[in-house]
């Protein structure tokens, strides 16, 4: 489990073929290979979380390192930032002001960016080789070979997972009709109710 902050943070909980650094301000001089994430946005330096990437030096072909510039989502304290690895060694995640970018550290120019927006949490379930992302309203699952699952509407406004127990997630959501927090319990396999 992550807490959202400001101060960018990182998680290797899953093996990963590639290391980062987590970068104050971009270097003077830069790498050869820069990339912004997402490739057309407006003022990517302010805000932008900045990490230089280096993978895995047994793989000859993307050994170099690059430097990765992720634009900023939200200048929000519930808005994570930081770098996590994920269940395939080679990818890894960052999430800026609660902007969430997939990359493959191999080829850096592919990549996916979430739709939610924002990510408010991120959780880590390694043995059920999941990232789980945390929606305003539902939770997006990530496993070795790309999106696992979305569960439904679990809240008008704001998930909270408690705890993980066996195969399932236990958590509670706001609901509009009744003004309260109702309880959901998810088959972490599947992401459906249970």
């Amino acid at each position: 489990m992550t807490a959202p902050s400001q101060t960018p943070f990182f998680d290797g909980s899953f093996p990963h073929n590639w290391t980062a650094e987590i970068l104050a301000r971009r270097p003077l001089i830069l790498p050869s290979r820069h990339y912004i994430y997402p490739e057309a946005v407006e003022e990517v330096e302010r805000g932008a979380l900045e990490a230089l990437i280096r993978p895995e030096p047994a793989k000859p072909h993307s050994a170099q390192p690059f430097l990765a510039t992720f634009a900023l989502g939200f200048r929000d304290p519930a808005a994570p930032t930081g770098l996590w690895s994920m269940p395939h060694p080679d990818w890894l995640c960052a999430v800026s002001g609660g902007y969430a970018y997939l990359v493959d550290s191999t080829q850096p120019e592919r990549f996916t960016m979430l739709r939610y927006r924002p990510v408010l949490n991120v959780y880590i379930h390694v043995p059920g080789q999941l990232l789980l992302f945390v929606g305003h309203h539902s939770i997006l699952a990530w496993g070795p070979g790309g999106e696992a699952w979305e569960s439904d509407q679990l809240s008008w406004e704001g998930v909270t997972i408690d705890r993980f127990e066996s195969n399932i997630i236990h958590g509670h959501g706001w609901d509009l009709r009744t003004d309260k927090d109702l309880p959901f319990a998810l088959d972490l396999n599947t992401g459906r109710r249970i």
